[in-house]
């Protein structure tokens, strides 16, 4: 019996996601920027995938440019705002980014800018009169993450870009974990700067989105040829944008009926596992995000047994979790999401994240949660 839960590393993309990325490969190949009747074929999917995104979030599609992915999608956002600077400035980030954000602030910070890292409480959240106290009249970009990868927490995204947007500082929140869980209006939600990634609403990998709001201006994250307003030169990935504007339409259409079934699943196995003394859930229970399911594994040995030991013995028994972030999962370290969440350096190591999808049952959560029992079982008596 083989269970993917690691719905938040990567989803397997959906048939029409499949078809439109063929159907471009082998018939509709031509070069977008091209004047000829290839190039305007290609030009006209390119144009209805970004009209299918922008749709999936309640923007404009002239607001919708393509990326090669949410990693890239997050450092035009950040370097794009502060390039047009000449002089190091001041940038708010949260201590429970994603590193695509973490990093790039990391890097400006050693380029002289001033950088405060939002502390967040013990189930993850950031508390907007924090956000209040820390703008400066320098502050030249907020950035908070929408939903957390790591603990499932979702942030009050609403609240903190109002107070961004009344301190007149432009708001930038990563939202490839939310995308396709959870309504998105961009007409109504007071934010500047919204990540976006294909391959986690079951799109191919290798595209993105950066939704950028009307009159903002931002830095070129590539320069050449000028393609997508100039913002991100490069021949677009066409057969890769068409299958991702074919899952945001999906996602689209199945959002609300998905969202609810998600989240029986995610309380079901909660439930499940509620009385396991050695996992202690992570993050916040009432404002998260409706596939998502995490612990802190109170190992009996910690120094030695980590949420990693989890990860492989489950695998062995054919169900895929993940230790965290997929992008930080290779590395034996203490979480930083944790830490900033108030976990020490060794609890910070036992973290596990089990995320929900469209090929999710009941019968998958309810023999997982009976095959978690008895490998941790299995381990205490090590």
């Amino acid at each position: 019996m083989q269970i993917y839960l690691d719905y938040s590393a990567t989803t397997p993309p959906c048939g029409a996601a499949i078809d439109g990325l063929q159907s471009v490969l082998r018939d509709q190949w031509g070069n977008p920027s091209s004047l000829h009747h290839w190039g305007q074929r290609s030009a006209l999917i390119l144009e209805t995938a970004r009209q299918q995104v922008a749709t999936l979030v309640g923007a404009e599609p002239t607001e919708i440019v393509f990326t090669a992915g949410g990693t890239e999608a997050d450092n035009l956002a950040i370097l794009g705002i502060a390039q047009g600077y000449d002089q190091p400035q001041h940038l708010i980030v949260s201590a429970v980014e994603h590193s695509a954000v973490a990093e790039p602030a990391r890097w400006l910070e050693s380029q002289g800018w001033q950088v405060t890292w939002l502390g967040v409480d013990g189930l993850g959240r950031v508390n907007p009169s924090d956000l209040q106290g820390a703008i400066q009249p320098n502050t030249a970009l907020i950035s908070v993450i929408y939903g957390q990868s790591e603990v499932g927490t979702v942030q009050p995204i609403a609240e903190l870009g109002a107070i961004a947007r009344s301190a007149g500082v432009p708001f930038h929140t990563d939202a490839v974990q939310v995308a396709g869980r959870l309504p998105l209006d961009l007409q109504t939600l007071p934010v500047d700067l919204l990540s976006l990634s294909s391959h986690k609403i079951y799109g191919p990998q290798g595209a993105g989105a950066l939704y950028v709001r009307s009159g903002l201006t931002l830095q070129p994250g590539l320069r050449g040829g000028g393609q997508e307003r100039g913002l991100r030169s490069g021949t677009q990935a066409v057969a890769t944008l068409a299958g991702f504007g074919a899952a945001a339409a999906v996602a689209a259409v199945g959002l609300s009926g998905e969202q609810g079934r998600l989240a029986a699943l995610r309380d079901r196995l909660f439930q499940l596992l509620a009385d396991e003394p050695s996992l202690r859930p992570t993050g916040d229970r009432h404002h998260r995000l409706p596939h998502h399911v995490s612990f802190c594994w109170h190992s009996p040995d910690p120094p030695r047994l980590t949420g990693k030991t989890l990860v492989h013995h489950l695998n062995l028994a054919g169900i895929g979790i993940s230790a965290g972030s997929a992008c930080n999962s290779g590395k034996t370290m203490a979480s930083p999401v944790l830490l900033a969440m108030g976990y020490d350096s060794v609890h910070a190591l036992g973290g596990i994240r089990l995320t929900l999808g469209s090929s999710t049952t009941a019968a998958d959560i309810d023999w997982t949660a009976l095959v978690l029992r008895q490998v941790i079982h299995r381990l205490s008596q090590w």
